[in-house]
């Protein structure tokens, strides 16, 4: 039970990743958080194992590195599709900071309907091929970006660090500031940089040697280590007295030094929510 963090390369799924790691692990058991575009790159964080019943508690907040090109869209608001020529790019370095800096915050996002989420079980991505009816509007979302801070920037291509709540499609973001500055944009490049507490800096590529991470490394929660008596009750689905009177909602129980439980805190007690039992 251990997490990678991996790079994905450009060009290819997540799913391949997993695929190609599956084949080289010798282990069916492996799952991603955090899908992203074949052609972006960057951090996946994966799981492989029984770790793959701790990803929903992975922390989620996301960095990105992306390429604009402006006075151009294109239908998938990226470098899929063919760019359509909007307007001619007139702006100052000045107006490109203020419409970064106005999106700064929580709001409201509409996502590329070419994209993953579904739609009665169907990917919007293959109903935009298929020319089906999407009601895109429906799929607005909250999303909140902490910080957009600007790279490099020429009259015609910018590069741009956008640190965000999970959720948030950058390549809807990069449409939504073409259309602030008049001129269209769309996005060339995606990398991303960093994934909870997974940065790029640590991450290992498809065929080289893979580094194993420790959930208890990995997972950004509360730890405490139980004794011989706290263990025997846990591990049979009981509770145990919250005697050091955390406050968090959720607590990683440990037996020396190995993952015992996911617990929740209720009432001073902590309840087992998923328990791990050691390998043999």
């Amino acid at each position: 039970m251990y997490f990678l963090n991996i790079k994905k390369p450009k060009g290819i799924s997540s799913f391949d990743v997993i695929k190609e790691l599956r084949k080289k692990l010798k282990i069916k058991q492996i799952g991603h958080s955090g899908t992203l575009d074949p052609l972006a790159s960057g951090v996946l964080q994966v799981a492989v194992g029984k770790a793959t019943k701790l990803l929903d508690y992975l922390e989620s907040d996301k960095e990105y590195v992306a390429d604009l090109i402006f006075g151009y869209v294109t239908e998938t608001f990226d470098s899929e599709a063919e760019p359509k020529f909007i307007n001619e790019p007139n702006f100052s370095k000045e107006d490109l900071l203020n419409v970064l800096n106005s999106f700064i915050g929580k709001s409201k996002q509409i996502p590329p309907k070419y994209s993953a989420i579904k739609q009665n079980g169907k990917k919007l991505c293959d109903l935009a091929r298929d020319n089906k009816e999407i009601d895109i509007n429906s799929f607005q979302r909250d999303i909140e970006i902490y910080t957009i801070d600007l790279i490099n920037f020429d009259k015609n291509t910018a590069r741009i660090k956008v640190f965000c709540k999970k959720g948030t499609y950058i390549r809807s973001l990069v449409n939504d500031i073409g259309q602030k500055l008049g001129c269209g944009a769309y996005m060339s490049d995606l990398i991303r940089t960093k994934a909870g507490n997974f940065d790029i800096k640590d991450s290992c590529e498809i065929n080289s040697e893979l580094k194993p991470l420790s959930p208890l490394d990995v997972l950004m929660l509360n730890k405490l280590e139980l004794n011989d008596e706290q263990y025997s009750k846990i591990k049979n689905g009981n509770f145990i007295e919250n005697d050091k009177l955390y406050q968090c909602s959720k607590i990683l129980l440990t037996k020396n030094n190995k993952l015992v439980s996911i617990a929740r805190l209720s009432d001073n007690l902590i309840k087992p929510k998923k328990i791990f039992k050691e390998d043999k």
